[in-house]
C-alpha cells in the first residue's frame, strides 16, 4: 500500500491509500479519484517526505521484560488450571475419545490428555479440533 498527499485545484489537501502507484495513476485518469472538501477531480500529487523505518535498536526495558514473563506465566497456569477443572482428563486416549466425539460416536465435552505428535497430526489432517495444553511454568526458586 502506498498513501500518497493529494491536493485538488483549489489547494485543498488530503491524503489518499492506493495499493500502487500505477493503482492511483489508473483511478486519476479516470477521474475516480476526487477531493473530499470540494469534490473536484483536477487532483494532484503532492511532494512527502518518505516514510523510512529507524534502525537504531534500542535495549528493552529489563524491568519491562520481567512483568511480561510474569503476566504470561500467570495466564498459563489460569489456563491450565480452568482446562483441568473444568474438562475430562481422558489420559493416553485422547486422540481416540477426540476422533470419536468429532465423529459424534462419543458424548460432546471438553476433554484433555496426552497424544503422540503423529495422533496430533493426524487428528489436525482430519478436521479434528485441538490444540497443545501449555506446561505449567516452574517456580520461580526452581529457575536457572
Amino acid at each position: 500500500m502506498i498513501r500518497y498527499a493529494l491536493a485538488c485545484d483549489l489547494q485543498h489537501g488530503f491524503e489518499a491509500w492506493f495499493s500502487s502507484s500505477v493503482d492511483y495513476d489508473d483511478q486519476a485518469s479516470r477521474g475516480l479519484v476526487e477531493c473530499p472538501v470540494c469534490g473536484s477531480r483536477q487532483v494532484s500529487k503532492q511532494i512527502m517526505a518518505p516514510a523510512v523505518a529507524g534502525t537504531k535498536r534500542t535495549a528493552p526495558d529489563p524491568e519491562a521484560v520481567g512483568r511480561m514473563r510474569q503476566m504470561m506465566m500467570q495466564a498459563v497456569k489460569e489456563v491450565r488450571s480452568h482446562v483441568e477443572q473444568n474438562f475430562d482428563y481422558v489420559g493416553d486416549a485422547f486422540a481416540k475419545e477426540a476422533r470419536a466425539i468429532h465423529e459424534g460416536r462419543s458424548e460432546k465435552r471438553e476433554i484433555y490428555g496426552e497424544a503422540t505428535p503423529a495422533e496430533v497430526q493426524a487428528l489436525k489432517a482430519d478436521g479434528v479440533p485441538c490444540a497443545p495444553l501449555p506446561s505449567l511454568p516452574p517456580e520461580p526458586d526452581k529457575l536457572n
